[in-house]
């Protein structure tokens, strides 16, 4: 199996690492990261080595706009983001996997509801979810953290390289939250998140769970939102053995 590249629908490239299976090459482990990051944090490394020893394929990727990936930050929100995860999906299905996963964390793992709830004609079909710190009231967070900030004049987080704007606030609002499509996702779905978390409530992993069919929820003691240090081998792992429960590996 070879991705030589991967590009969104309007035909922005996004910077990728990927890595066959040894033993399950059909399988394919997608990974996506939260507002302001990119695929090569901490959490994700240690989530893709993990994969791979156990022998699945992985890919991480970084949205447009973020990291090396084509495109503006300031155009970088949960609906655009849907789209890049089908056209990364899409190209991993068209590169032969045959079963496919999503990991998505933060902002990333919103993206993961709205496009497992919400399939698109031609959709590369998803076997199962996990959401890591995963946000799902997209309204409240964006008033949380930047309701005080002016899009367009000021920076998320105080990072140079993310500009607060207009069409991130306005679809965060659109959005509003996912939590009313958790029933339609039918495949299986694991949440993990820290009860240390103070960018997105792990409440929020806990309620949106509750309302879906198929999920699994764990709230690790003491964890921050990025599962720093210790506890990203300690999450690595468990999503990995989950992603075996499901996988057959």
């Amino acid at each position: 199996m070879q991705i030589k590249s991967l590009k969104n629908a309007i035909g922005e490239r996004l910077d990728f690492a990927f890595e066959v299976g040894r033993e399950r090459p059909d399988v394919v482990i997608v990974i996506g990261h939260g507002v302001t990051a990119n695929k090569d944090r901490a959490w994700a490394v240690a989530l893709m080595d993990a994969i791979v020893q156990a022998g699945f394929g992985a890919l991480r990727f970084s949205f447009a706009g973020n990291g090396e990936s084509e495109g503006r930050f300031t155009e970088s929100c949960p609906s655009k983001e849907a789209d890049d995860l089908r056209a990364v999906l899409k190209a991993v299905h068209h590169a032969g996997a045959e079963q496919i996963a999503y990991v998505g964390h933060s902002m990333g793992a919103a993206v993961g509801v709205l496009v497992a709830a919400q399939p698109h004609p031609g959709d590369a079909a998803l076997d199962a979810l996990v959401s890591l710190g995963g946000m799902v009231h997209t309204a409240d967070f964006a008033l949380r953290k930047f309701g005080e900030q002016k899009p367009g004049n000021s920076l998320m987080w105080d990072k140079p390289e993310c500009p607060l704007s207009q069409a991130f606030m306005d679809d965060m609002h659109k959005v509003h939250s996912v939590l009313p499509l958790a029933e339609r996702i039918q495949v299986p779905w694991y949440l993990v998140h820290g009860s240390a978390d103070t960018v997105v409530p792990p409440e929020e992993s806990k309620a949106i769970a509750a309302t879906a069919s198929h999920a699994l929820v764990e709230i690790l003691p003491d964890v921050d939102h990025v599962f720093t240090g210790a506890a990203a081998a300690d999450m690595a792992a468990r999503v990995t053995r989950w992603l075996g429960h499901q996988f057959g590996g």
